[in-house]
């Protein structure tokens, strides 16, 4: 019976990380270890699969800029339609993975695994994470159920959405949270139940060479309005380079706007535009419709989230109505 054929995108990260000491998991350097160094400390990953390891950067993922992220989807895309790769397995770290997995879930069109895994404990550690999550995550890639779940991500022997993932602990082996997690015994009819909808993802032209610049604000009490006058000038600069420029609010609780903020937003260009989020990270289900032309409501993304779905929507060419319909469907 013929393995199934996984490609490894190794991207860096704690994962991939060395420490002086194998009792050190703090004091590291994050992105020392190549893929082959990764597939050679698992040996049981050959019983899974033929694995063809690819480095395709070998970063920090606190470094990781949305410029990384659209030739990686781009990678992932042509990896994805070769018909010789059953399924994608992408190392990355920790600490931006949940805006790396989204950027993904919502650009790359295909029907074949794509999962990520990572690491809070570099490879040297006496009790690292790492090997586990890469063999269960290598696991994964290998059900072709997997393909119709959107993008995934394994991490502490569980699976999760990278819709819904997010970080939660800066230290923590458990440091992920996420709604609707499964473990890695999950059922083929559970990965489907994942199924993204069907109008979860979108195209970004070949054409395009950068992503537009888009910055995120988050709002605490009696946060100065002139922050998002400034941000916003900055923005209109950057647009008349990329042709587009978004912005970001983190608002208390419901996204609620303070009054001394309402007037600093409503003065921004109209070309520029507004998402409004709930720095609470989720719970606002409903879409307002009483909003400004420019202005968006995140409704249950976070604001993360929120920012890489306004990337995308502008990446790909969307503006006005087409704009506030992508974000309506998320």
């Amino acid at each position: 019976m013929r393995k199934p054929r996984i490609a490894l995108l190794a991207t860096g990260g704690t994962i991939a990380g060395t420490a002086g000491s194998a009792t050190d998991t703090r004091g590291y350097t994050a992105g020392q270890l190549g893929a082959d160094a990764l597939i050679a400390a698992i040996p049981q990953l050959g019983q899974l699969a033929q694995l063809s390891p690819e480095q395709f950067s070998n970063v920090d993922s606190k470094d990781m800029t949305p410029q990384h992220w659209l030739p990686l989807a781009r990678r992932v895309q042509a990896l994805a339609d070769d018909p010789a790769v059953d399924g994608i397995v992408i190392t990355h770290g920790t600490d931006t993975l949940e805006e790396t997995a989204y950027f993904l879930d919502i650009t790359v069109a295909t029907n074949k695994p794509v999962v990520m895994t990572a690491a809070m404990r570099p490879a040297t550690a006496l009790s690292a994470d790492g090997p586990l999550n890469l063999y269960q995550a290598v696991a994964l890639a290998c059900r072709p159920a997997t393909g119709r779940a959107g993008v995934l991500a394994v991490l502490g022997d569980r699976i999760l959405s990278a819709a819904n993932l997010s970080k939660r602990h800066p230290s923590a082996v458990d440091a992920f949270a996420c709604a609707g997690a499964l473990t890695t015994l999950a059922s083929d009819a559970a990965l489907q139940a994942l199924a993204p909808l069907r109008y979860a993802r979108i195209a970004i032209p070949a054409d395009v060479q950068a992503l537009p610049p888009v910055e995120l604000l988050t709002v605490a009490a009696g946060s100065s309005p002139a922050l998002a006058s400034a941000v916003a000038r900055a923005l209109v600069k950057a647009s008349l380079l990329t042709g587009a420029a978004g912005l970001v609010v983190a608002l208390p609780g419901n996204a609620s706007l303070p009054a001394a903020w309402k007037p600093a937003l409503e003065a921004l260009p109209h070309k520029v535009p507004l998402v409004l989020a709930s720095r609470c990270g989720g719970g606002v289900s409903a879409h307002r419709k009483d909003l400004p032309g420019n202005w968006l409501d995140a409704g249950p993304l976070d604001p993360l989230k929120a920012r890489v779905r306004l990337i995308a929507g502008l990446g790909a060419g969307l503006r006005g109505a087409r704009l506030r319909r992508w974000f309506e469907r998320s």
